[in-house]
């Protein structure tokens, strides 16, 4: 019975002992993973020979030897041991990897903090700008004995100083909409040839007031492509703006679209805009594209902007499965080149229903659903201004109950918000649309809504509005909606 129990220990000590080489094995491959340890490699090989050698000598005591208990202890002891130190050795390894992960979440929430605080200092300096200009001109404006002519340029810069806020604030929302993942596209057919010329007129009045001379070329043979219109504009006004903030008197731009070939179904196109002004400095050009980032230069730092059309620009072309590079020279100018391919469409004629016998409003009957005084005023005006004639509602129910209430034909258009009390927008439309009566039920209803993305459009569909109106308010944009409503209705 002693020696079963000596020859146990010595075995059981082996297959330990076993088992260890097989653990510092594969703990040696963890480490040789975690870093660069080539100068230690040799002493990594030699715990490894001396467990074999001990492996090797238990098993000579336990084949050949004749064991007493001392050594029989000592021999599964030292496997235990061995065991216990392999454990210890490894936690503490892991602890390291755990300190080191902490370490790098502590220095990436620190940089997103210092990140977040420059933003901010952004932000309250470029939101502040255009709003010292709106309430400066407000109240000069405002001011007794000023002449029609002064009233109307402060009217003006008024306008220009809130379309800057608009743009600033735009920004911000689509970037924060691109980091949460609710950024898509909506392709349709376009005519890539159009879209570059339209981009290009959109701001060529503001790169002729500063004498920037402003060139286009395009080089394609299949011009209809399926891509989003209103993202790829987006991405193009971006760089060409740009390229007008940063390009002194008598400068120029140049947009230059090119057909690079393709494969069957599908074309390759490069756009390039490039400009002649103060550039870039290398270091800033490897961060361009990053969100916030702005070079700080005695020049750039007098013009205005988010650090954010770049990084949305860089989004939107890499959604397309696109590509945006640049090279930049300080004092020399930037070039910024979009490479990106499109699925081919055939050539279509624009359908414009009923073009040239636009749809006068005069005497139209409009249902304006608003909850907010101010803008339930600002829209009654301009609707009035445009022919309607206008009446009222504060929340859904309302809207319901006066629509329920009507004669079929009374409304010609129902203009609606969406956040209301008592019942929103979804829910009256949809109401609406239940009614019995299938006349009153088939009323148009337009969204009228500070509620401006992609998925607000499509629930406004959903609920069964006929279309959206963004606030605040674009007039074109505005009648151009109503045409095309009401043409249809």
């Amino acid at each position: 019975m002693k020696d079963f129990f000596l020859y146990l220990m010595i075995y059981a000590g082996s297959a330990l002992m076993a088992y260890n080489i097989y653990r510092y094995m594969c703990f040696s491959r963890d480490v040789r993973k975690h870093g660069n340890w080539d100068q230690e490699q040799r002493l990594f090989n030699i715990p490894i020979l001396l467990l074999i050698l001990f492996f090797i000598g238990y098993l000579v005591v336990g084949i050949f030897g004749d064991p007493d208990l001392v050594m029989a202890g000592i021999l599964f002891g030292g496997s235990i041991f061995v065991f216990v130190m392999l454990l210890l050795i490894k936690r503490t390894f892991e602890r390291i990897q755990e300190n080191e992960q902490l370490e790098a979440e502590l220095a990436a929430a620190e940089e997103a903090s210092k990140a977040k605080t420059f933003f901010m200092s952004n932000m309250s300096h470029d939101i502040r700008t255009p709003l010292n200009a709106i309430i400066g001109y407000t109240t000069l404006a405002n001011r007794e004995k000023v002449t029609y002519e002064e009233k109307s340029a402060y009217i003006d810069k008024i306008d220009m100083a809130s379309r800057q806020l608009l743009e600033i604030v735009n920004d911000v929302l689509d970037m924060s909409r691109i980091e949460s993942g609710k950024f898509s596209l909506e392709t349709g057919c376009v005519d890539l040839e159009s879209c570059i010329q339209e981009a290009s007129d959109l701001v060529r009045t503001q790169l002729e007031s500063k004498k920037i001379e402003l060139s286009v070329s395009c080089d394609v043979s299949h011009k209809w492509v399926m891509c989003d219109k209103v993202m790829l504009d987006r991405a193009l006004m971006n760089l060409l703006c740009n390229a007008g903030k940063f390009t002194e008197e008598n400068g120029s731009v140049s947009m230059r679209l090119t057909e690079l070939g393709g494969r069957e179904g599908t074309g390759s196109y490069e756009i390039r805009i490039k400009d002649t002004g103060i550039g870039m400095s290398s270091e800033f050009a490897e961060r361009v594209f990053v969100p916030f980032e702005r070079e700080r230069t005695s020049t750039a730092s007098r013009i205005q902007g988010t650090g954010l059309g770049l990084a949305i620009t860089k989004s939107i072309v890499d959604m397309m499965g696109g590509n945006i590079t640049v090279q930049t020279e300080k004092g020399k100018g930037t070039e910024f080149t979009i490479t990106v391919d499109f699925p081919l469409a055939d050539p279509q004629e624009e359908k414009r229903s009923g073009e040239g016998d636009e749809l006068s409003f005069e005497g139209m009957r409009a249902l304006l659903v608003e909850d907010n005084m101010v803008n339930m005023e600002i829209a009654q005006m301009l609707l009035e201004q445009a022919g309607f004639l206008i009446e009222t509602a504060e929340d859904g129910k309302i809207a319901l109950e006066m629509t329920a209430a009507s004669e079929p034909g009374y409304y010609d258009v129902i203009l609606m918000d969406i956040q209301m009390p008592v019942m929103d927008g979804y829910m009256a439309a949809q109401a609406i649309r239940d009614l019995p009566d299938t006349r009153l039920a088939g009323i148009p209803i337009i969204a009228m809504t500070a509620n401006a993305f992609q998925e607000d459009i499509k629930k406004a569909e959903e609920a069964g509005m006929n279309g959206h109106i963004a606030k605040p308010l674009d007039i074109p944009a505005m009648k151009a909606t109503l045409q095309h409503v009401l043409k249809n209705s």
